[in-house]
């Protein structure tokens, strides 16, 4: 997206953006999403994964596989968007919006989370579709606490989305 319409959806975002946060000034809602989001910084992922082997032996083995897979492309993909774009936080732009958890890169698009709990919610639910129950709310929060926390546009969040679920679509594929 040339720089000019990055930044007119940006400034449309915005107000969006305020309002989201303003969830956050509820303590309860804020230590929520923070956690929320602490847990799909990886922890969440690496330890379901880590219950899937245990678990499933040889044939978790092959479906956290495929979610490493998925993760580590997804890594390679957001990062070079993020390059490409340098789209700012709206944190960074707007005094009104208030951060509580610290951004773990300095640019906005797309969400990694989003594009991550993503991928890694497919791949799972491809293989084990019962922890549906667990997998979807938990996706659902992350990609809602980038925006309450101030971190990211809906667009940011929506663009993770469609990645992640590209991404995890095609290693399914490949395998």
């Amino acid at each position: 997206m040339p720089p000019a319409r990055m930044q007119r959806l940006s400034d449309y975002e915005l107000a969006w953006c305020r309002r989201f946060n303003g969830a956050a000034r509820r303590r309860a809602v804020e230590r929520l999403f923070a956690g929320v989001s602490r847990l799909g910084d990886g922890v969440f992922w690496y330890a379901l994964m880590g219950v899937i082997v245990a678990c499933e032996g040889a044939a978790g083995a092959s479906a956290v596989a495929r979610m490493l897979v998925a993760g580590g492309l997804g890594l390679a993909l957001y990062k070079w968007l993020k390059r490409r774009t340098v789209r700012p936080r709206p944190c960074a732009r707007s005094a009104a919006i208030s951060v509580t958890v610290a951004p773990l890169d300095e640019f906005s698009f797309p969400s990694g989370h989003t594009l991550h709990a993503v991928a890694f919610t497919t791949v799972a639910l491809a293989h084990y579709p019962a922890l549906a129950w667990l997998l979807l709310p938990f996706t659902l929060l992350v990609a809602a606490s980038r925006l309450v926390l101030g971190l990211h546009y809906p667009s940011d969040v929506l663009a993770g989305a469609l990645l992640g679920g590209a991404l995890a679509r095609t290693v399914l594929a490949l395998s």
